[in-house]
């Protein structure tokens, strides 16, 4: 069922309420952050002088507020320095699903829309943050064993940040749902789990001598789910979500 609007959710409006599959819509923070820190990847939409844009690129939630960083020359930073509105989404394909019509043909998924009001971070100790954070977030304590970023690397790399002001899950996991006549059909019908799994690591060849995989790594190990890492390292570097 679809959640109620209360302390512990985003507000609904006509922008973010789910319209078609009310039961599909969630606004609650669990359920909106968990999907979000299931993942690295984000999709951020803004329009130009009326051209809509559309531009993939890594971020992270702290609290309600989510930063994503790129290139100072990006058109995309350069656009949302002065308060413009954007849409984050997130999304997880969970399965495909192979129905009795085509009509009933789908899949299972877990989507997140995010929308607010985008600034560049300029204030120092912000940005400093974000730099250790665009690592850390996903790589928890990795910072501290690498070189430091020199003044031009930090210069060439900005920052923005964006309160989420409204905010809403759609989650489908129904799995085969065929109108009830059709189960009488001789016709195959399946679900197709789709998960990302790691990969074996594989050390840079020039690595020196003695220089070994550090155990804050091992959450990032063969077999494992990519969003149950990137969900537990969230809750190393953000122990109270």
């Amino acid at each position: 069922m679809s959640q109620t609007e209360t302390s512990n959710s985003y507000p609904t409006s006509a922008r973010n309420q789910v319209k078609r599959r009310h039961d599909r819509g969630f606004y609650d923070h669990e359920t909106v952050h968990r999907i979000l820190d299931s993942s690295m990847l984000c999709h951020v939409s803004y329009v130009i002088d009326g051209q809509p844009y559309c531009t993939p690129t890594f971020f992270w939630r702290e609290g309600t507020k989510l930063y994503w960083h790129g290139s100072s020359a990006s058109r995309m930073l350069r656009n949302q320095t002065k308060g413009e509105r954007v849409c984050l989404t997130v999304a997880h394909l969970d399965s495909l699903v192979l129905a009795r019509c085509g009509f009933n043909h789908s899949a299972d998924y877990r989507a997140v829309m995010a929308f607010g009001t985008a600034y560049l971070v300029t204030d120092a100790e912000e940005k400093e943050r974000a730099v250790i954070a665009m690592v850390d977030r996903f790589f928890p304590d990795r910072t501290a064993s690498l070189r430091a970023s020199t003044t031009q690397e930090i210069k060439a790399t900005s920052f923005i940040a964006m309160e989420i002001e409204e905010a809403s899950a759609k989650i489908r996991a129904k799995g085969v749902a065929d109108d009830d006549e059709d189960y009488a059909l001789p016709i195959y019908a399946e679900r197709i789990p789709v998960r990302t799994v790691l990969g074996a690591p594989e050390p840079c060849p020039r690595l020196l001598d003695g220089v070994s995989r550090p155990a804050t790594l091992n959450g990032y190990s063969e077999g494992r789910l990519l969003e149950d890492a990137l969900r537990d390292a969230y809750f190393v570097e953000y122990p109270n979500g």
